[in-house]
């Protein structure tokens, strides 16, 4: 018993020791957690709970919806034989023809559009519009207008319609070179049409090249920003905006094996549809800078060859004879570094840098030769080689298109001396005859057209009608009549 107690009053004692050491040494120290809490929190701050804001959507929505339109291509069911049956010109020509019974008109496609002026003018994707015998457009709040196609550029799939209004809701373009990898972005349009949908994503990349645009002209742009918004068929030609509510692209494809929507999707950078819709609406066709070279990626055995130090730049392949970069003394291997002092780091960046500009303007590009880095000025020319603004008037409101002359290389593409191209066709005499946007005129009442000149002699000098012969880009030859006294 006594061993007990003796036990128990020595673990008393070690217990009293121990608590009488803690609280003198407690007493000269901080707390432990104090110092490491402040420093931690000052470090990082702007992730704490009191800093942190979510983004705000619901701004940059509602000024998007009323500005971004449903767009419907109408089928008015009627062919080529219907129209060309029932024609008076025709029938002098080839006798009596059994018209076919036109079916009822339909809607064959949709798409969206963004409305970027008050008095009615929308821009949307030209491969929404292509082929249209109508469209009507739709606004948010439902009412429908008939609109006219003011010009379309395949070159970058932008088109410019107009529905007659005004005082309509519209989206200011914003700077889409601002734009970073992984902003917050909303795409708002019309997938499977479902009007006024909303969207949101991030920039997932920019300057993407995915080779979707074939344009009849050889030229496709493509600068694509990518997001990981949910876009859809029926979303194309709709807009793609920041959190301030800004127009910084216009969607236009995804990237899906199924045709629905799959992660990614792309859009065309705002200060490009910009450019080209101005054109557009000021000239009738986009005014189209171009250096005038063939370029390609950087490859590693090109860096080692050159000795680069990086794989920034584009390589210059060669340049065209007459062309603005051959005047200005650029040459094969050449690496071309900026331009007017802005980087370009692939050929998409430096495809849509040019395609912003209009002929005639001077451009200085900055190149690696030989391991020195010179500076040039460049005089941009359009396809035509020269330098002037190129405004195509329509031939006639009657006929409504707009005919261009073939470049020499479309006439030994074609294998043709002479033709114009069916540019844009607007409501009129032409579209109704069955003609379509491409088409060839080589010939109109049998006298050779080399110039726009040369058709508008021929019309004026028709008494009762035109007969119209030429082909298209595939080589199919087509004929058309066209009566001019109604």
């Amino acid at each position: 018993m006594k061993k007990v107690i003796i036990s128990a009053a020595g673990a008393l004692l070690c217990a009293a020791f121990g608590a009488y050491l803690f609280s003198r040494y407690s007493a000269t120290t901080q707390p432990m957690t104090a110092a490491p809490a402040v420093s931690f929190g000052s470090q990082i701050g702007h992730f704490t709970a009191s800093n942190y804001a979510p983004t705000d959507f619901t701004q940059a929505a509602e000024a998007s919806v009323n500005a971004v339109v449903h767009v419907k291509v109408i089928d008015e069911g009627r062919s080529q034989h219907d129209r060309l049956a029932t024609d008076p010109f025709f029938y002098f020509f080839f006798g009596p023809q059994q018209p076919q019974q036109p079916s009822r008109p339909q809607v064959k496609g949709s798409g969206s559009g963004v409305i970027i002026s008050a008095d009615g003018y929308i821009v949307t994707n030209n491969h929404v519009i292509e082929n249209a015998d109508r469209l009507e457009v739709v606004l948010n709040d439902k009412r429908t207008f008939e609109a006219t196609v003011v010009g379309t550029d395949p070159s970058t799939d932008v088109a410019l319609i107009k529905i007659e209004a005004d005082g309509l809701s519209t989206l200011s373009f914003g700077n889409s070179d601002a734009m970073k990898v992984g902003e917050w972005v909303l795409a708002v349009g019309n997938p499977f049409n479902l009007t006024s949908t909303v969207t949101a994503g991030i920039i997932s990349a920019k300057s993407r090249q995915m080779g979707i645009i074939n344009s009849r002209q050889g030229i496709g742009i493509e600068s694509f920003i990518q997001t990981d918004a949910a876009v859809n068929p029926g979303n194309s030609g709709g807009a793609l905006v920041n959190t301030r509510g800004e127009l910084i692209g216009i969607n236009t494809a995804i990237a899906s094996t199924t045709g629905s929507y799959a992660g990614y999707s792309f859009a065309i950078p705002s200060n490009m549809v910009q450019k080209v819709a101005q054109d557009l609406k000021d000239y009738g066709e986009v005014q189209r800078a171009l250096l005038g070279v063939q370029i390609t990626e950087i490859t590693k055995e090109k860096q080692d060859e050159l000795k680069l130090s990086n794989l920034d730049g584009v390589l210059v392949v060669s340049a065209s004879d007459g062309g603005a970069a051959k005047e200005a003394g650029i040459e094969a291997d050449d690496v071309i570094l900026s331009v007017d002092g802005e980087a370009v780091k692939t050929v998409p960046e430096l495809q849509e840098k040019i395609g912003r500009r209009r002929p005639g303007e001077t451009v200085k590009v900055s190149i690696i030769r030989g391991g020195k880095t010179i500076e040039k000025s460049v005089v941009l020319r359009n396809v035509r080689g020269t330098t002037s603004i190129v405004k195509v008037e329509a031939t006639d409101k009657l006929l409504g298109a707009t005919l261009v002359e073939l470049t020499a290389d479309e006439r030994a593409s074609l294998n043709l001396r002479y033709g114009l191209r069916v540019e844009a066709l607007a409501e009129g005499k032409l579209k109704q005859s069955g003609m379509q946007k491409g088409f060839i005129i080589t010939k109109a009442n049998r006298a050779p057209m080399n110039s726009v000149r040369d058709f508008e002699q021929a019309v004026a000098m028709a008494s009762e009608g035109l007969f119209i012969s030429g082909v298209y880009p595939n080589g199919k030859v087509a004929y058309y009549a066209i009566n001019l006294q109604d």
